[in-house]
């Protein structure tokens, strides 16, 4: 029986970073075949190493499949060959076999030469300029008419993560999702990374910001204070929320509930739950949350706190929101595109208690930024995991006992 063949390249930590039996167990399960030739291995963990790989499969396509499958590992088929492109149809239509990226870094070949992507995140297309000396990662509603984008596979290098030296939870990258495994010593890793990241803005650098995006779980589950004092002490530098976090937030500053039930007490008040209703209006009759902090309506809680100092908030609607807020933005494209101005620099993400908001930042996440993902609901991680953001730790814990653990751990007195 004939068989179709390509060999393909493995450079980097392919050994410590387990790149190589990866590669090579996916290639036996997808059915195909290989001959592993010309392994070179690091002596040290500053040395890199490199392997040749002859896939063999049946068919063409069964070949294919196997290339595209190992593809987000670092394989790269070993004839050199350009990228190529094809010219944007029409405002907001890809051709049809652009590219779609992962949320990996990623370079392309242009005039026998590599090139990084920039602003890579998951499943957006990559348009080159006309000169062939710069590309970037574009939203599909994005493009227009004429715009170059890359089609086919060829000319396309994926740089998988390697192991770094910390050895911390952040050191594997790995989506295990369990209400069984041990919290204490990721929440250590967390705060540690949280301490390090606010030095190193503190003294100016562009990229270590910490972002939080989180669900009114955050206020009903009792981590209201505990992620305000975060705020305040200058631990979370972005916050992406919607209509919900922020109406309840300020509720609680207003009625002392959270849905109409006394955050002291736990007991529902008489039309408690007017309360976020009335919040809203209030907000709305003043005409914004800052101003409503900047006159003191508002005076405490994780709104009032990203205010004063000077935390930028995205607030993205949803068909189900009441009023909504002031600033609240309810075309989900712009929010989109309001989410993703202020990506670049993040160095943490932590996905707080909201299943959309979670999935839908963590798309946004190049898989260069370490990320958590915390909720009572373990299908949360699970379905970031599921989407390929395999560089999301799960947490399966709710939102107060989180956030007051990890603001006991960088100091706060509870």
């Amino acid at each position: 029986m004939s068989t179709y063949h390509e060999t393909v390249v493995l450079q980097g930590h392919i050994i410590d970073s387990l790149i190589l039996a990866k590669v090579l167990d996916r290639i036996v399960m997808m059915g195909g075949t290989f001959d592993l030739q010309d392994v070179n291995i690091g002596k040290t963990r500053e040395q890199s190493s490199s392997a040749r790989i002859v896939i063999r499969a049946a068919s063409k396509a069964f070949l294919d499949e196997i290339l595209n499958a190992i593809q987000p590992h670092g394989a790269l088929i070993e004839r050199g060959t350009d990228c190529r492109t094809e010219l944007v149809p029409d405002d907001g239509i890809l051709p049809d076999t652009f590219y779609a990226t992962t949320h990996l870094p990623t370079q392309i070949r242009i005039a026998g030469r590599w090139l990084d992507v920039d602003r890579i995140e998951m499943d957006l297309a990559i348009v080159v300029n006309e000169e062939g000396s710069a590309a970037h990662a574009i939203p599909m509603g994005d493009v227009r008419r004429g715009d170059r984008v890359i089609v086919g596979r060829e000319g396309i290098r994926v740089i998988p993560l390697q192991r770094p030296h910390e050895r911390d939870v952040f050191g594997f990258m790995e989506s295990q999702v369990s209400a069984e495994r041990p919290h204490g010593h990721i929440i250590a890793d967390i705060a540690t990374r949280m301490r390090q990241l606010r030095e190193r803005h503190r003294q100016g650098q562009t990229d270590a910001k910490v972002l939080l995006a989180g669900g009114p779980a955050i206020i009903h589950a009792g981590g209201r204070d505990a992620l305000t004092w975060l705020i305040e002490q200058g631990f979370i530098h972005i916050l992406f929320c919607g209509n919900a976090l922020a109406a309840h937030d300020m509720e609680a500053d207003l009625y002392g509930t959270s849905l109409g039930y006394k955050l002291t007490g736990g007991q529902p008040l008489p039309h408690g739950h007017e309360h976020h209703l009335r919040t809203i209006n209030r907000i709305r009759t003043i005409g914004s949350i800052e101003a409503a902090v900047h006159s003191g309506v508002v005076k405490q809680g994780i709104m009032a706190a990203c205010v004063r100092q000077t935390v930028p908030v995205v607030m993205a609607g949803t068909i189900r929101d009441d009023g909504p807020l002031p600033g609240v933005i309810t075309d989900s494209v712009h929010a989109q595109q309001a989410m993703r101005a202020l990506i670049p620099g993040v160095g943490l993400a932590l996905l707080v208690a909201s299943t959309l908001h979670s999935i839908a930042t963590g798309n946004l996440l190049p898989a260069t930024i370490p990320t958590v993902c915390v909720d009572i609901n373990p299908s949360v991680p699970t379905k970031l995991a599921d989407r390929g953001s395999f560089q999301a730790v799960g947490l399966v814990m709710d939102a107060g006992s989180f956030l007051t653990e990890v603001g006991r751990t960088l100091g706060r007195l509870v």
